[in-house]
C-alpha cells in the first residue's frame, strides 16, 4: 500500500564533492602545516604523492607546489605542464619578489599564495584556484597591466583577434574576475562549455593564462566593462 508523501521531510543535503590536492612539499614540517590546515576543512582531501608520480595520479584538482631546494620552480612547472596541461598550479613561496611572482604566473601558475599567510588566505586561494580564476597579490596584477599596456606588442600578437559574440560574453565577465562557474550560470550554458570557450579565446590570443587574455581584452578594446 503506498503512503502519501510527508511534507514535512527534507531531502538528505547533497554532499559537496571534495578538492583533491597534491601538495609537493619536500620540507615535512611544512607539510605538517598543510595537512592540518586541510583537517580543518572538510571539503579538501589531501593526496600525499612525491612530484615524480604526480603525473600519474588520476582526479587531481589542484598541486601545491612548494620550495623544492636545489630544484628550480620554473622547471618544475615546465614539466608538470608538459605532462598534464589540465593541472592546476598554486605555488607557495616564501619572500618571492613581485618579478618571481609574475614570472610564475607567465609560466602558467594559477595563482601564487605567500608561505607565511593566514590559514585564511590559504583556503581563499585554493578555492579561487580551483573555480579556474587566477589568485595572486594586487600589486602584481597591476603591475602585469602597467607592463602590458606600454608595450603590448612584446606580449601579444600582432593584429587584432575577432571574438564570436558569445567569446565577447565570456570574457566580458572573465574579465570582472567572474569563475567559470559564475560564468555559465549567468550565460545559462554548462561550465564544461565555459572553460572550452575560455581555452579557444587563450588560443586566439595566443596567451597561457587568464590573466594575460584578460589584460588582452581590456589594452585591445575588446571588451565595454
Amino acid at each position: 500500500m503506498l503512503r502519501a508523501k510527508d511534507e514535512n521531510m527534507k531531502p538528505a543535503p547533497v554532499k559537496k564533492p571534495k578538492i583533491r590536492i597534491a601538495v609537493i612539499e619536500p620540507d615535512p614540517l611544512r607539510l605538517v602545516g598543510f595537512r592540518s590546515l586541510f583537517d580543518s576543512e572538510p571539503e579538501f582531501e589531501l593526496v600525499a604523492v612525491p612530484l615524480d608520480k604526480v603525473a600519474a595520479e588520476p582526479d587531481l584538482d589542484l598541486v601545491m607546489l612548494g620550495s623544492h631546494g636545489s630544484q628550480n620552480l620554473f622547471d618544475v612547472m615546465a614539466g608538470l605542464k608538459a605532462a598534464r596541461p589540465d593541472f592546476r598550479l598554486l605555488v607557495c613561496g616564501s619572500g618571492a619578489d613581485d618579478e618571481t611572482i609574475l614570472k610564475a604566473l607567465t609560466a602558467g601558475a594559477k595563482g601564487y599564495v605567500d608561505e607565511a599567510a593566514s590559514p585564511e588566505e590559504f583556503v581563499m586561494a585554493i578555492r579561487i584556484v580551483n573555480q579556474g580564476s587566477v589568485w595572486a597579490p594586487r600589486r602584481v596584477l597591476s603591475l602585469f597591466i602597467e607592463r602590458v599596456t606600454t608595450s603590448p606588442g612584446r606580449i601579444f600578437p600582432a593584429g587584432r583577434v575577432t571574438f564570436t559574440d558569445r567569446e565577447k560574453e565570456v570574457l566580458e565577465m572573465l574579465v570582472v574576475g567572474r569563475s567559470n562557474k559564475e560564468i555559465g550560470s549567468a550565460l545559462g550554458i554548462e561550465e564544461r562549455t565555459v572553460k572550452a570557450h575560455v581555452a579557444k579565446l587563450m588560443r586566439k590570443v595566443g596567451v597561457q593564462n587568464r590573466i594575460a587574455l584578460s589584460v588582452h581584452a581590456i589594452t585591445h578594446s575588446m571588451v565595454t566593462k
